[in-house]
């Protein structure tokens, strides 16, 4: 049952612009959008709540929509052939489910406490580093390696259980769903773009699922004041994704994630000593 609305003074119109623009920019490349979030949200001064919660789920909706418009005909396809499939040739939307299924299930169970103990500036900033240091090995591995690499379509659905497992670590605050996924992708044989496309993928029954979820159990009801920086934000968040997630697959096929590596150790550091003089906490 929900209860009475709860008032939220605090984010205002410009506020759901900023964080919807840091969503939408973030969510598909490997930086992680929850740690960006967390840390634009200390900035602008907001305080963790059930309603600003509510409002970054609603956000990463926007963003995660935007892969729906985007790859609709690829997913169409493998809607209309997953009852009749090809043999030895993998259906997309059950490479989709069966990846989604490990972090689905460890959310589900382990959801609440990540987020009442992990939720801080501090763990943002050790797995920004760490996650930095790991794409730079990496990208190291990568380039001393002389096997054939995969695209998606040649994906077994064992492979794609065993990115699923990969995803898990993006429970975690600032490891980043994408870097977990492309990280773990590029290990299992994939080529940089199938990774990276299939992050995306992956991420429709994920932030769809788990945004449905927290919505139906949300203990608070919506001030009307509410619903226009929700509306705000989640428009900005879909257009700006939509503006990053092409532009981000053809600079793979000619480029490293080595610049997303180094932005994270750079943006890690900054944010370990903001931690350090309490000018975020």
């Amino acid at each position: 049952m929900i209860a009475a609305a709860i008032p939220n003074p605090d984010l205002g119109l410009f506020d759901a612009l900023v964080l919807g623009l840091v969503e939408g920019l973030t969510e598909f490349l490997p930086i992680s959008s929850t740690g960006h979030l967390l840390v634009a949200q200390r900035l602008r001064g907001l305080q963790a709540s059930d309603l600003n919660n509510v409002f970054v789920i609603g956000i990463q909706m926007g963003a995660i929509t935007a892969i729906l418009v985007l790859y609709w005909r690829r997913l169409l396809t493998a809607a209309g052939t997953v009852l009749r499939p090809t043999a030895g040739a993998p259906n997309l939307l059950l490479q989709i489910a069966i990846a989604a299924a490990p972090a689905a299930l460890l959310g589900l169970f382990c959801g609440d406490w990540i987020e009442d103990n992990l939720f801080t500036a501090r763990c943002v900033a050790a797995t920004m580093i760490a996650g930095g240091l790991l794409l730079l090995v990496l990208e190291w591995w990568e380039k001393r390696r002389t096997t054939v690499l995969l695209e998606l379509e040649q994906t077994s659905y064992r492979t794609a259980l065993w990115i699923g497992f990969f995803q898990c670590l993006a429970l975690v605050p600032g490891t980043s769903r994408s870097a977990a996924m492309i990280g773990g992708a590029l290990v299992l044989g994939l080529s940089r773009t199938a990774a990276a496309e299939f992050s995306f993928l992956v991420g429709l029954p994920i932030l769809f699922g788990a945004s449905s979820y927290r919505l139906l159990t949300l203990k608070t009801g919506l001030e009307p004041d509410f619903v226009a920086p929700l509306m705000v934000g989640t428009l900005v968040a879909f257009a700006s994704a939509l503006v990053v997630v092409r532009p981000f697959v053809r600079f793979l096929r000619h480029h490293t994630f080595a610049p997303f590596a180094w932005y994270r150790l750079a943006g890690g550091v900054l944010l370990a000593l903001l931690c350090l003089e309490q000018v975020i906490e």
